[in-house]
């Protein structure tokens, strides 16, 4: 028998410390005008230096928001699975940090690298798990800590405006109603175009002693992006998969209650609500306070929406992302 997966609980974690345009006036050559012309963006949350949290603990903190709201415990969960590309360590991935912060058992836990559409990529991975009976509860999280990595000066102003931290998280659950949950995924990836968007160092060639021991124009180490490459790859690819999507499962644009496009930037939302024709209603964007958080944005967005009554029984969600890698995805449910 095949069994169907459903998000039963979500709850999401950001940093108190919220991070204006104004205030990276004072760090770079920037202006509010400029930010928010570009990305939608008007501020985003930041670790504050010196802080203890890092993507384990924000996801951990989210983590025990889903599961209380699923109605389960920590001992009901039967796997863990982690998206980020901002891990506390080269080794060990956060899945386990998160199984040993939640006391839980021994379960297993699997991180996925696959950086903006991580959190799809989570959600299919666990969606396939449950579908063929393995697990009946899964716990998904998507966490990152951007703030420490980021080139804070007017070199690094092309990225570093746009990523802010925090983390979210869901409990998927098995379900017998096939009407109910997640109706398809759909996933995919063109690495030729991975030194488009891309952190090059730290790497097993290329390892932190050896970083500060360069000169300090290296910069390999920061976050690259060709954003108009980007741009033009992502509106395409969203179309595309998106298109997958509705036609794998006979369902219009207008039949979509609510889209939560990966926050990467505003710009990229409009151009495909339109392309779409979707109602204002019909889209959710939280960019503006929050940045891009990777892997974190779309369960960010999503618990956000449910918690405001965006998201209500029966209603058609479709989830898309675009990103490094190049990768790609979408996923559509019934509520």
């Amino acid at each position: 028998m095949m069994y169907n997966s459903r998000i039963t609980g979500m709850g999401f974690f950001v940093p108190d410390n919220v991070v204006t345009n104004d205030n990276l006036t004072k760090m770079m050559d920037t202006s509010d005008e400029w930010i928010q012309e570009r990305t939608g963006i008007k501020e985003r949350r930041w670790i504050p230096e010196g802080s203890d949290e890092t993507s384990a603990t924000m996801g951990a903190k989210a983590a025990k928001i889903a599961i209380e709201r699923s109605g389960l415990s920590k001992d009901d969960i039967d796997f863990i699975v982690f998206a980020t590309l901002s891990p506390d360590y080269y080794f060990p991935g956060c899945g386990v940090q998160i199984q040993e912060m939640l006391e839980m058992n021994t379960i297993g836990a699997l991180d996925v690298r696959n950086q903006c559409s991580g959190f799809v990529y989570a959600l299919s991975v666990a969606d396939q798990f449950i579908k063929t009976g393995m697990y009946k509860h899964i716990l998904v999280i998507g966490s990152e800590y951007h703030s420490n990595g980021l080139d804070k000066t007017t070199r690094g102003r092309g990225v570093s405006v746009i990523f802010g931290d925090g983390a979210g998280a869901c409990v998927l659950s098995r379900t017998e109603d096939s009407k109910k949950g997640i109706l398809s995924s759909h996933l995919h990836s063109e690495g030729k175009y991975a030194d488009k968007l891309i952190v090059a160092s730290p790497s097993i060639k290329h390892w932190v002693p050896e970083i500060i021991a360069n000169e300090k124009e290296d910069v390999s180490y920061f976050p690259y992006m060709d954003g108009t490459f980007v741009f033009k790859n992502a509106v395409v690819r969203f179309s595309e998969v998106i298109m997958e999507a509705l036609t794998a499962n006979q369902v219009r644009p207008e039949d979509i209650d609510l889209f939560i496009p990966h926050q990467a930037n505003l710009r990229i939302s409009q151009f495909i609500q339109q392309k779409f024709k979707l109602r204002d209603d019909q889209v959710y964007n939280n960019i503006m306070k929050y940045g891009n958080t990777t892997a974190a944005s779309i369960i960010i967005a999503l618990t956000e929406a449910w918690e405001s009554g965006k998201v209500k029984e029966g209603d058609i969600v479709l989830l898309a992302a675009f990103g490094s890698g190049f990768t790609w995805g979408s996923v559509l449910m019934r509520w």
